[in-house]
């Protein structure tokens, strides 16, 4: 499904991400009910760049075939990352409340 070149880009961008969270994480910056929430924005990010990439390019080819390409793959990759990593912030405050509220009762 997805190119090459699409995966390295998402696993480069959420790997930095992924590793800048680690860091903070054990500096004692982030406690660990974060660092899930942040890993799993890293992780639906990373997959919103490669689909992004992906279906970008695609509709940048059908409207204008290689400029059109090119700015498809920017902008998707881009639009991608963004809703990417909005679903995966509403996902890990999602999990993280129903691990609160099942650690409670």
């Amino acid at each position: 499904m997805f190119e090459s070149g699409s995966v390295i880009t998402g696993v480069i961008s959420g790997g930095w991400s992924q590793l800048q969270d680690t860091q903070a994480l054990s500096k004692g910056d982030m406690q660990k009910n974060e660092y899930a929430k942040h890993t799993a924005k890293n992780v639906t990010g990373a997959l919103g760049v490669m689909a992004g990439m992906e279906y970008g390019a695609i509709l940048g080819s059908m409207l204008l075939p290689g400029v059109g390409t090119f700015a498809g793959t920017v902008v998707g990759g881009l639009m991608g990352n963004r809703l990417g990593r909005w679903a995966g912030v509403q996902a890990g405050s999602l999990l993280a409340e129903q691990s609160r509220t099942t650690h409670q009762s």
